[in-house]
C-alpha cells in the first residue's frame, strides 16, 4: 500500500517553516491522540503516521533526504543513508523525540516532561485573582493610594501552611511512592498522570490540621494598599506578584490583577492624554469677545480669551493642561470647543433691543446665514426660469 506524503499527512506545503510544522502536528496530535480517542485503531495508527512524519521533517537532514528521494531515503538500503537494518522500513525508525518536544508542552501533566521533573507542587499553585477597581478621572490624573478588600485562600496560621496539625509530618505518598505521578499504559504508550491520591504533591498528611482540613489555607478576606500612578488609562491592568490565593500546604501564591475602569466625568472626556470639553458662553461674549474661565482636571481654573466673532464649534488648545501621561513627567493638552447660547426668558426691553438690532440691518454680521439664503434664493430662482 502507497504511504501518505509526510507533508500532506501533516497538512501543510512543501516549502513550510519549522513554527507552521510545529502548529500543524500539534493540532493534529491533539485530535488523533489515544487518550481522547480510546479502542480506536485507526485513530492510534494515525497518530502513529503524524508522530513519524513530523520526526523526520522538523530534523533538516532527514527533511532534505525525504524532499530528494521520497519514502525511499528510509527504506532498508535506501539513497538516503537513514535506512534501518534488514527489512527495516519507515514505520521502524524512532520518532518518539517529535512526541516528546511536542507533547511535553501541551500534556505536561501527564506526560514524561513532567515526570522528569519529579513531585512537584506547580500543580497546586494558588490560582490568580482579578479585580475590579473603579477610579475617578481626578485619581487617574494624580494617582491614588487606596485600600481594596480581596476574599481569597490565605496560609493557616495553625499549621503554617503545611496542612499537619502541629508536631506531625507528612508521610510518603503510598501510591505513587513520593513521585507526584503514576504510570498507565495507554496503547501504544506509557502515560503518566499526576497522582490522584496526593495530587501531585508526593506526600499525604495522615494527621491534617483541624482548621484548613489539611489544605494548608483558609479562606479570608485580605485588605491591601494598593498605589494606582498618575496617568493611568482606562482598562489598565496592573499585576500584584504573590497576592492571589495561597497555593496548597505551603505551594507558592497566584497573582492578583487589578483592571482599571474610570467613570465617566460631567464636564471632560479623555482621549488618550488628551481632554476635551465643552462650554457654554454668552451669545454677547460670543460677538464682542471677551475672557472666560474654564474648569481644569487638576480641580484647578484656567482664563482663555473669546475672540470677537465665535461660533458654536470653535476648538481652543490650552497647552500642558490634560492628562498626566504613565511614567512620565509630562502632561497632555486640553481641548476647550464652545458652545454659544441663545439668551432665553427676555424681558420686554431686551426684546425691544434686539428687535432694534435687528432692524438696524448691516451686511457681513451673519455672514454664514446670508451666505446660505443667498444660495438658496438663487437656487429657488432657477427652479423659476
Amino acid at each position: 500500500m502507497a504511504k501518505q506524503d509526510f507533508y500532506e499527512l501533516l497538512g501543510v506545503e512543501r516549502g513550510a517553516s519549522q513554527d507552521e510544522l510545529k502548529k500543524a502536528y500539534r493540532k493534529l496530535a491533539m485530535k488523533y491522540h489515544p487518550d481522547r480517542n480510546p479502542g480506536d485503531k485507526e485513530a492510534e495508527q494515525k497518530f502513529k503516521d503524524i508522530n513519524q512524519a513530523y520526526d523526520v521533517l522538523k530534523d533538516d537532514q532527514k527533511r532534505a533526504a525525504y524532499d530528494r528521494f521520497g519514502h525511499a531515503a528510509f527504506e532498508a538500503g535506501g539513497p538516503g543513508g537513514f535506512g534501518g537494518g534488514p527489512g527495516a522500513g519507515a514505520g521502524d525508525f524512532d520518532f518518539t523525540s517529535g512526541f516528546a518536544d511536542i507533547f511535553e508542552e501541551m500534556f505536561g501533566d501527564f506526560m514524561g516532561g513532567g515526570a522528569r521533573r519529579g513531585a512537584s507542587q506547580t500543580s497546586a499553585r494558588g490560582n490568580d485573582l482579578r479585580y475590579n477597581l473603579e477610579i475617578s478621572l481626578e485619581d487617574a490624573f494624580g494617582g491614588k493610594q487606596t485600600q481594596i478588600k480581596v476574599p481569597t485562600f490565605v496560609g493557616c496560621e495553625g499549621c503554617s501552611g503545611s496542612g499537619a496539625e502541629s508536631g506531625a509530618r507528612p508521610a510518603s505518598c503510598p501510591t505513587c511512592q513520593g513521585r507526584g505521578r503514576v504510570r498507565a499504559q495507554q496503547g501504544f504508550f506509557t502515560i503518566e498522570r499526576t497522582c490522584p491520591n496526593c495530587h501531585g504533591a508526593g506526600q499525604i498528611i495522615s494527621n491534617p490540621c483541624k482548621s484548613c482540613s489539611g489544605q494548608g489555607r483558609v479562606r479570608k478576606e485580605k485588605v491591601l494598599s494598593v498605589a494606582i500612578p498618575a496617568g493611568v488609562d482606562d482598562g489598565t491592568r496592573i499585576r500584584l506578584a504573590g497576592e492571589g490565593e495561597a497555593g496548597l500546604r505551603g505551594a507558592p501564591a497566584g497573582d492578583l490583577y487589578l483592571f482599571v475602569s474610570i467613570r465617566p466625568h460631567r464636564f471632560f472626556h479623555r482621549d488618550g492624554a488628551n481632554i476635551h470639553c465643552r462650554v457654554p458662553i454668552p451669545m454677547t461674549t460670543a460677538a464682542l469677545g471677551g475672557n472666560i474661565e474654564v474648569p481644569t482636571v487638576e480641580g484647578n481654573r484656567a482664563r482663555m480669551s473669546v475672540p470677537a466673532g465665535a461660533q458654536t464649534g470653535d476648538q481652543f488648545r490650552l497647552r500642558g493642561k490634560g492628562m498626566s501621561v504613565l511614567r512620565a513627567k509630562s502632561r497632555g493638552d486640553m481641548y476647550v470647543e464652545i458652545a454659544v447660547e441663545t439668551p432665553v426668558n427676555l424681558s420686554k426691553q431686551q426684546k425691544e433691543l434686539l428687535r432694534e438690532f435687528d432692524k438696524s440691518g448691516g451686511k457681513n454680521t451673519s455672514p454664514e446665514s446670508e451666505g446660505f439664503f443667498s444660495k438658496v434664493k438663487e437656487l429657488w430662482d432657477d427652479l423659476k426660469e
